[in-house]
């Protein structure tokens, strides 16, 4: 993985140099990385949207939080899991790597996949209409997504190519003073647009389930498939970007979702005026 170190700076901005020191606090001589607080901050944000929109779907708080449980725990395994996999660089020798949290080295689409896959077997147990969930869940993605970008800035990791842009970010990579592109800030902003997006349109899930969740999958999908292709620290499979590939997958089911969702509800409607 590519990392900067020492002082940070926007230049074009007219931003200083300053430095961030990656912990946050140690307790017992054990460290406490920003990165771990901010996604745990983003995690706490996303359960309590997650359990004012369960209200609104009609979902039971206590439902969700048993799913909470035993969900989350897996997504992260999941996350790491998928890094290992695609990882270009890794050279890992034992199933102990996939627990190793605390090596750095997580992926956002493992931790997404394995949530849904997750969340899916817990709506069947708790009999809980599945698109609904899956609504709910979608802003709730973007949320911990938000606030988890930022502690890839905190690490000076998941930047982009070198960039004469304004805004770009100045980063010491290699014993070099190098401006790059602020990814993890590009995500930041552009999930903050989709979740503005997707909690204005909620509204509308009443009436066409799963349009919510299939909305967050072309949303994501989108920004992360231009995205990811500025950044310098990709996971590839046969030379070309997993995230990429995977973005790509994601609009098409999201587009094919949407499709699906409205024609069900016509043909509801007109066998209702039938």
């Amino acid at each position: 993985m590519n990392k900067g170190n020492g002082p940070i700076s926007f230049p074009g901005l007219g931003i200083g140099k300053f430095n961030i020191d990656n912990v946050a606090f140690s307790i017992g001589g054990f460290e406490i990385y920003w990165y771990a607080v901010l996604i745990a901050t983003g995690f706490v944000l996303a359960v309590l949207l997650g359990l004012a929109l369960a209200k609104k779907k009609g979902i039971k708080q206590d439902d969700v939080l048993d799913g909470i449980i035993w969900i989350t725990p897996v997504s992260v395994i999941c996350a790491r899991l998928y890094y290992v996999i695609f990882d270009p660089n890794g050279s890992y020798n034992s199933i102990k790597e996939v627990f190793a949290i605390r090596d750095g080295g997580m992926a956002i689409y493992g931790a997404v996949i394995g949530a849904f896959i997750c969340a899916v077997i817990h709506c069947k147990i708790k009999k809980i209409k599945i698109s609904d969930a899956a609504d709910m869940v979608a802003p709730c993605f973007l949320v911990g997504q938000i606030v988890g970008r930022w502690g890839n800035f905190v690490n000076q990791e998941a930047f982009g190519g070198e960039t004469t842009l304004p805004w770009g970010m100045q980063l010491i990579i290699n014993g070099k003073e190098t401006i790059v592109h602020p990814t993890f800030l590009y995500e930041s902003l552009w999930n903050l647009a989709g979740l503005i997006i997707l909690l204005t349109l909620f509204k509308y899930s009443k009436k066409y389930s799963g349009i919510i969740f299939s909305g967050y999958l072309i949303w994501y999908g989108i920004g992360r498939f231009f995205i990811e292709q500025l950044r310098t620290d990709q996971l590839k499979v046969f030379s070309v970007p997993v995230s990429v590939l995977v973005s790509a997958v994601a609009v098409l089911a999201g587009i094919v979702l949407v499709i699906l969702i409205i024609r069900k509800k016509k043909g509801e409607n007109n066998g209702t005026d039938n």
